[in-house]
């Protein structure tokens, strides 16, 4: 006779085992970790300060005879009394010690999230299942008091992970799983075992309704079986041909399958050594690709997802939910070209693209099914074939398309785009105009790309972009983010608004003769700014860098509408970069960030960069290699422009600008050449009079007036201008050599 325990309060799940007995019979109540024997004890017991029960158990002595009718109390008692062991306190110290290295081990094991306290029962995502669909909370985790130990457990039924770790070096920590010998030692059976049957002429007659032959039924030795009183279709999973595991099916369309058994793709044998192989969502399916003429095919066991993961692609061994397709990988691999042929339905798509990340994309074909009336496409592979026959069926295994892989496209891809170009339908296509028609002959200006001005200081490189934009903005209504570093911002406003209203910000001296901007209009031109610009500024000491400015472009593009982004200029940026990066390498990777910036949000992007420093300058326009700090400068961009003012009277009119342009990429939209504008001191405004003067190309022609060219360099080498002048007829006075 033994004593008894009642457990008067309702335990969680402990780190201990309770052996309890009755006579000659023992009780085992589960418990996370390794048996443990608790003494049965008198009220007078105590329990150790360390024992996950403390205060949670209480014992009550009575004796429990066993008689034919069952058991009864008694005041004899058979285990001596036990006398109470006094500790010495717990040293805070070492328990916060061992509570860190107990921390560090769990860490290990994926293990983390949880409070850093002794004693305390902690409900975390299991690392190994993730929880499951659900993400349930089921992983349990204790640590013990004196931070000695901690353990685990994950009360998923299709995990049952448990494990243990100790704060002492010398033990070695042990995990496993509730499911481990299951997986080792999975089921074997037989048809006989299982009571299977064959078909009756009613399931038989329900296949012929899906258009599936006798002969394809019985190919896949497909069963039948009672359950109760209903008949259920029984669909057999072999390896090799030996039975390895049965779905069942009811009229009710419901499922289920044989448990503990290995999960193995339907039909696995109809792949072996296969190059093509066709994947699909139901067995149905997979007879239905049979009838078609395709017995390559093979279809998953379990349903599909209701989403695509967002999470990483878990390691073989931790991926539960596609177990079977680890189970069969040693058939799959041989396959050069995997059609994925699921449902049509958001679920079925999802367990594509979930099977595709697993398999690889690379070598992973999907189908498109088609209409069945003017309403609905079909569902999957046994509508086509029941809707529209077996043609169809075979028409959509044969169109099949290669998996979108990412990076890695056809032309086919973008032939609406194509023809968009073609036609112009944005309008856009071939640039937009400068707003000088000199200029145009050589630049214009195309979303998306990346131009780099330079020339030497005081050339009129900003005024230039300045006037510009406001060309642009008058004309098709452009709006712009500006990171111009070298301006203020009363000194920038006041020159936009004078290029802006053609009249200067201030009277007296500066503005001559001419009258200064009233205040209606100062109020109409400051609405005008706040509707067309968006500073990029860093008010503090820092520096910003690239990324900081285009993230805050990006911002204005989509909140604004931003068309352009001018960066003025590129020595004002942070350039900080790795010891092992030349500046060479680190000027590529930022022009690469640009001009992705720039395509991705169809914005052009003006970068002003100085030359470096001149030796034995003559005064004539800088070379883009000249530009300080790499000659990808000009090999990165799309337009390569150099502005440049007269500075010898000799040479010409002082008011002459001369936009070099030297690098157009895209030849739909500019060539190289030069083209000269006078500048307005007044307004700070190149070209705010003259529209059309002197053009000259390179190695082609030359202009001498609007529409009047010569046809041969020889001939254009003939002329050299020296004086530049407009009259009503836009002709150009020009020397001969």
């Amino acid at each position: 006779m033994l004593s008894h325990l009642h457990l008067h309060h309702r335990l969680k799940p402990s780190p201990q085992f309770l052996l309890m007995g009755c006579s000659s019979t023992t009780r085992l109540l589960k418990s996370p970790t390794p048996p443990l024997a608790v003494p049965l004890a008198q009220p007078s017991w105590g329990l150790r300060s360390g024992d996950p029960f403390v205060g949670r158990v209480r014992f009550r002595p009575f004796m429990a005879l066993r008689t034919s009718r069952g058991y009864s109390s008694s005041p004899q008692r058979l285990v001596p009394a036990r006398p109470v062991i006094k500790e010495a306190p717990l040293n805070t110290g070492q328990i916060s010690v061992k509570l860190s290295v107990l921390m560090k081990k769990l860490e290990k094991y994926g293990i983390s999230g949880h409070e850093e306290a002794t004693g305390q029962y902690n409900n975390l995502l299991c690392p190994l299942c993730e929880g499951g669909q659900s993400s349930e909370k089921s992983l349990s985790v204790h640590i013990a008091p004196d931070a000695n130990s901690a353990v685990w457990l994950c009360f998923r039924g299709t995990c049952g992970w448990t494990g243990r770790v100790s704060s002492f070096a010398d033990i070695e920590p042990t995990t496993s799983t509730l499911n481990q010998t299951a997986k080792e030692k999975k089921r074997v059976f037989t048809e006989e075992e299982l009571d299977l049957q064959p078909l009756c002429d009613q399931i038989l007659g329900y296949f012929a309704e899906r258009m599936i032959s006798r002969e394809t039924v019985a190919r896949n030795a497909i069963r039948q079986r009672a359950y109760g009183d209903q008949v259920v279709i029984a669909f057999t999973y072999r390896r090799n041909g030996a039975l390895v595991s049965c779905k069942y099916r009811t009229s009710e369309k419901k499922f289920w399958q044989e448990p503990d058994t290995e999960k193995i793709f339907y039909g696995l044998d109809d792949i072996k050594n296969a190059t093509d192989i066709i994947i699909v969502e139901g067995e149905m399916d997979k007879l239905a690709m049979e009838e078609a003429g395709f017995c390559n095919c093979i279809s998953v066991p379990d349903g599909a997802p209701v989403t695509v993961s967002d999470k990483d692609l878990p390691s073989p061994e931790k991926d539960k939910k596609y177990q079977y397709l680890w189970n069969c990988v040693e058939y799959l691999e041989k396959a050069s070209r995997i059609i994925i042929a699921t449902d049509g339905d958001p679920p079925g798509q999802a367990l594509a693209e979930e099977l595709a990340r697993r398999l690889g994309r690379e070598r992973c074909w999907r189908v498109k099914w088609p209409k069945k009336n003017d309403a609905f496409f079909c569902k999957d592979a046994n509508d086509v074939l029941m809707h529209l026959g077996r043609e169809a069926l075979k028409d959509v295994i044969d169109n099949a398309e290669l998996y979108p892989l990412r990076g890695l496209f056809g032309f086919k891809d973008y032939f609406r785009e194509i023809d968009e170009y073609y036609h112009t339908v944005i309008g856009d296509e071939l640039g937009r105009s400068t707003g000088w028609r000199c200029l145009d002959e050589f630049y214009n200006v195309v979303p998306g790309e990346l131009t780099i001005v330079t020339g030497v200081p005081n050339s009129g490189k900003s005024e230039w972009i300045d006037a510009l934009m406001c060309n642009l903005n008058e004309n098709f209504d452009w709006k712009f983010a500006l990171c111009s570093m070298e301006n203020k911002v009363r000194e920038h406003a006041r020159k936009l608004l004078e290029k802006h209203l053609k009249k200067p910000f201030f009277s007296g001296r500066y503005a001559k003769s001419m009258e200064r901007i009233t205040l209606e209009e100062l109020e109409r031109g400051k609405e005008w700014l706040s509707d067309t610009f968006y500073l990029i500024r860093c008010e503090d000491d820092c520096l910003p860098n690239i990324s900081w400015v285009l993230n805050l472009a990006r911002a204005a593009v989509l909140r604004h509408g931003v068309k352009g982004l001018v960066i003025d200029p590129y020595n004002e940026l942070d350039h900080q970069r790795p010891s092992n990066m030349t500046e060479t390498e680190y000027v590529s990777q930022m022009l690469t960030v640009v001009k992705r910036f720039a395509q991705h949000h169809s914005c052009h992007v003006w970068f002003v960069a100085h030359p470096r420093q001149l030796q034995f300058w003559a005064g004539g326009p800088p070379n883009l290699y000249d530009i300080s700090g790499s000659a990808h400068f000009i090999n990165k961009c799309d337009n390569g422009i150099v502005v440049h003012r007269n500075r010898d009277p000799d040479a010409g009119p002082m008011d002459r600008v001369q936009i070099c342009v030297r690098k157009v990429r895209n030849k739909v939209a500019g060539q190289i050449g030069d083209a000269f504008l006078t500048y307005n001191s007044l307004l700070d405004s190149p070209a705010a009079v003259v529209k059309d003067v002197v053009l000259l190309l390179e190695d082609q022609v030359i202009s001498l007036a609007v529409g009047v060219k010569c046809d041969k360099t020889s001939e254009a080498s003939k002329y050299q201008v020296r004086k530049i002048v407009t009259s009503k007829n836009n002709h150009a006075t020009y020397e001969h050599k």
